[in-house]
């Protein structure tokens, strides 16, 4: 990844009006790879009073996000499945890390983990994202 996209694509994710919301921080990015941290707060909590697993959800997603498209072109989610283990405590900082296990000219498949500040895992997806092959209008 060479650094002018990394730079947009960092600048990207920080002015990305629902990462901000959730106060998404990327923390690395770098090709076929990303992780995102994510403060859990009151605001995010479901009926149960745990963290809202859409929340979680959406962690996951921003890193995703980032890793398939790392490579300078449009990529886009096809399929998502997410297991969730643990509610994470009040408090913590969760930390979401996007691995590309295998990238094809058309698609790219991740694995995202989601664990909290003592390395506790809260959740695991694998995702399925379509590679369509257009340049990034911010590279």
């Amino acid at each position: 990844m060479d650094d002018a996209l990394r730079r947009n694509m960092l600048a990207q994710a920080a002015a990305e009006p629902y990462a901000q919301k959730l106060a998404l921080r990327v923390t690395e990015l770098e090709s076929g790879h990303a992780v995102v941290e994510m403060p859990c707060t009151a605001a995010m909590d479901n009926i149960f009073g745990m963290t809202h697993g859409g929340a979680i959800f959406s962690l996951m997603d921003e890193a995703f996000q980032l890793a398939c498209n790392s490579h300078g072109t449009v990529a886009v989610a096809l399929n998502v499945s997410v297991t969730y283990y643990a509610p994470p405590a009040k408090g913590t900082v969760l930390r979401a890390e996007a691995v590309e296990q295998h990238r094809s000219r058309r698609t790219g498949s991740y694995l995202i983990t989601v664990t909290d500040n003592t390395d506790k895992k809260i959740a695991a997806c694998q995702a399925l994202a379509y590679r369509t092959g257009k340049p990034l209008s911010f590279s």
